[in-house]
């Protein structure tokens, strides 16, 4: 008796080598006959999940270099804005008036108003 189950034990573990997987014989089982659909099913399932992580992963690296490029543009618009605030000034205005050799002069008399 114990015989016959250590030939048994013998052909099972011969049964699942290499070369019988490699070799489509695992198909002919009788669990993978039983369960053919579930088992499609799960691969159809595995292929959807990694084609969403792909598509995550492309859209994180999007945002994240449209992010960057939002941070590189408001330090751009925040220098010339401080740029254009520093131009403004009326010294400095008077200066590149100046330096110019434009034929312009500060007002001696305060502006007024007309009243209807």
């Amino acid at each position: 008796m114990e015989e016959k189950q250590r030939k048994r034990s013998k052909k099972k573990e011969k049964r699942f080598s290499l070369l019988y997987i490699l070799g489509g014989g695992i198909l002919k089982e009788d669990f993978i006959l039983k369960h053919t659909k579930m088992l499609v099913l799960i691969v159809i399932l595995i292929f959807f999940f990694i084609g969403n992580r792909y598509s995550c992963m492309q859209k994180l690296k999007e945002i994240d270099r449209l992010q960057q490029q939002l941070r590189d543009v408001r330090f751009e618009a925040l220098s010339i804005s401080s740029e254009l605030t520093g131009n403004s000034r009326q010294s400095q205005v008077e200066s590149l008036i100046e330096q110019n050799d434009i034929d312009l002069e500060v007002a001696k008399t305060p502006p007024f108003e007309l009243y209807k």
